[in-house]
């Protein structure tokens, strides 16, 4: 019998983030994080790493270092949790912060020093 709820299950996303991460398996491997540059970075299975700010998420730019360093992967590597400041970041949630923030530096780049015309 072929319930909804596997229609559901069966129908493959649209979204290429989800793709990525549920189909062809992209996952965080390692988490390296460092206060001081506040910096977390994700070290993907393929080797590639991303980095942004933690200023951007209030719960781990108001925790120790101790505390920030308390991260566990969740759900085979699709996220990180911090059980102690109540705090999951999901990498498809990573991956989008950070390629809205290096686009808008590259426009900002733009307009401060905007390509001459010819």
């Amino acid at each position: 019998m072929n319930t909804s709820k596997n229609k559901i299950a069966d129908i493959g996303s649209d979204d290429p983030l989800d793709k990525l991460i549920f189909e062809k398996g992209l996952r965080i491997k390692n988490v390296i994080i460092d206060e001081e540059l506040d910096l977390i970075g994700i070290i993907l299975n393929t080797g590639k790493i991303l980095e942004t700010k933690i200023s951007l998420y209030p719960r781990l730019k108001n925790a120790t270092e101790k505390d920030l360093q308390k991260w566990n992967l969740i759900g085979n590597g699709v996220g990180i949790s911090w059980e102690n400041l109540n705090e999951n970041l999901s990498m498809k949630g990573f991956i989008q912060t950070v390629a809205i923030n290096e686009m808008l530096e590259h426009l900002e780049a733009s307009v401060i020093s905007p390509r001459a015309s010819a």
